[in-house]
C-alpha cells in the first residue's frame, strides 16, 4: 500500500485504473439500455447524438468505458455500466450495517450489501439514506408550533457517501463501509488522499483517483466536481445541530468520516474525543466554559460557534455541546436562521432570568 501511494504521487505516473482495459469482460457484460436510454443522452449533445451513426462499442470508447484496441471494457465501463461488475472488482459494493449501541460489539440490528453497476446503484443508496437512515420527529419551539429536526441532514450524508465511491481505491478487495451506531455513521473506504490532495490542505485542494467515474456521476447529477462538497456538508451539519464531521486520512491507503447524531441528546466530551454518556446517565456540564459562553453572547449576541471556541480556548465539538446543553436546559435559544440569526439569553447559570 505504501508502494503505491508513492506510484500515486508520481507525476509521470498515466497509469489510471478507471481507463485500464478489464481484459476478462467482453462487449456482451455490458448493459446497453441504461447507457443508450439514460447515460447517453445526458451526456452528448441531442444534435450530435441524433446524426451520430457509430456502433455501440465506439460510442462506449469515446466515453472512456471500452477500449477497442484490447476489445473489451475498460474498469470505468464495468463499474458504471456492467451487468455483474463484482466479478471482476470483488470489492465494488458497499456494505451497510447497523449496530445496537456504540461500538462493533453490539448486536447487529440491520444490514445490507449494495452491488450491481453505479448506474443502479447511486439511486438505491440514495433512497436507502432517505427511508432508512434519516429520522426525522417534531419538536416543540412553544406552547403552539413545532419544528421538525433530525438526526442528520439527508444532503450530507448523501455526498459523503457519494464521495467515498467516487474516490475509492477500487484495486482495494474490501468493500465501502457504511455502518451505523446508536449515536453515530461511519463511512470509510479504501484508499487515502490522493495526487495533489495533502493532509495539510484538506479539504481545500482536491484530485481524482477515478477521473472518468467522476465524470460519470458527475453526467448522472450525483457530484458537481466544483470542490465544494465538504465546505457545504459542514455548513449543512451545522445548521441541522450536528458536531462538526470528524474525517481521518492518516491511516495509510484508507479514508473515514463520522458524523454525530443530532438527536443523541447527551455528549461528554472528553480527552479522547467525543463519547456518548447517555447508557451512564452523565449530565455533566463544564459551569466555567458554560459562563464564559453566555457572557460572549452577552456581548455579541450574533457570535459564530467558531469565534467562541477560539476566544474560549476549547473546539467547536465542544461549543456546540454546551450551547446544545444550554438550550435543552433553557437557558438560551437561538432566533433566526443558524446563519445571520441571534442568541437570546434566557436566564444564566445562577438562574437570574
Amino acid at each position: 500500500m505504501e508502494e503505491r501511494t508513492l506510484i500515486e504521487r508520481r507525476s509521470a505516473n498515466v497509469s489510471i485504473f478507471d481507463i485500464r482495459p478489464c481484459i476478462e469482460a467482453h462487449e456482451k457484460d455490458i448493459d446497453k439500455v441504461p447507457f443508450v436510454n439514460t447515460y447517453l443522452p445526458r451526456a452528448t449533445d441531442p444534435g450530435l447524438l441524433e446524426n451520430d451513426n457509430r456502433g455501440f462499442e465506439e460510442k462506449l470508447d469515446a466515453l472512456r468505458f471500452y477500449n477497442l484496441h484490447y476489445n473489451c471494457p475498460t474498469n470505468a465501463g464495468i463499474l458504471l455500466l456492467g451487468k455483474n461488475p463484482e466479478y471482476f472488482i470483488p470489492g465494488g459494493y458497499i456494505q451497510f450495517v447497523k449496530f445496537k449501541g456504540k461500538g462493533l460489539e453490539g448486536d447487529i440490528l440491520n444490514e445490507k450489501k449494495f452491488t450491481g453497476n453505479l448506474m443502479s446503484l447511486l439511486p438505491r443508496i440514495e433512497a436507502f439514506i432517505d427511508d432508512s437512515v434519516i429520522v426525522e420527529r417534531p419538536e416543540p419551539i412553544s406552547t403552539l408550533q413545532e419544528k421538525t429536526v433530525k438526526n442528520y441532514p439527508n444532503w450530507a450524508i448523501r455526498e459523503l457517501m457519494m464521495n467515498a465511491i467516487m474516490h475509492r481505491d477500487y484495486e482495494s478487495n474490501a468493500p465501502i463501509k457504511f455502518y451505523q451506531f446508536d449515536d453515530r455513521i461511519e463511512i470509510s473506504n479504501a484508499g487515502g488522499l490522493y495526487g495533489k490532495a495533502r493532509p495539510e490542505n484538506f479539504p481545500n485542494e482536491n484530485d481524482y483517483r477515478n477521473p472518468f467515474i467522476a465524470e460519470a456521476m458527475k453526467v448522472l447529477g450525483y457530484v458537481n466536481r466544483y470542490n465544494r462538497g465538504i465546505a457545504r456538508v459542514k455548513r449543512e451539519l451545522e445548521e441541522n445541530g450536528n458536531l462538526e464531521a470528524v474525517f481521518d486520512y492518516e491511516r495509510i491507503g484508507a479514508f473515514s468520516v463520522t458524523v454525530y447524531d443530532a438527536l443523541f441528546e447527551i455528549f461528554e466530551i472528553g480527552d479522547t474525543g467525543i463519547e456518548t454518556s447517555k447508557d451512564t446517565g452523565i449530565e455533566t456540564i463544564d459551569s466555567n466554559n458554560a459562563e464564559s459562553i453566555i457572557r460572549f453572547i452577552k456581548e455579541n449576541k450574533t457570535i459564530t460557534v467558531t469565534l467562541l471556541a477560539k476566544k474560549i480556548g476549547m473546539t467547536k465539538n465542544g461549543v456546540w455541546y454546551h450551547l446544545n446543553k444550554l438550550k435543552k436546559e433553557g437557558r438560551i435559544k437561538h432566533v433566526g436562521p443558524s446563519k445571520g440569526g441571534t442568541w437570546v439569553i434566557i436566564k444564566d447559570l445562577n438562574g437570574n432570568v
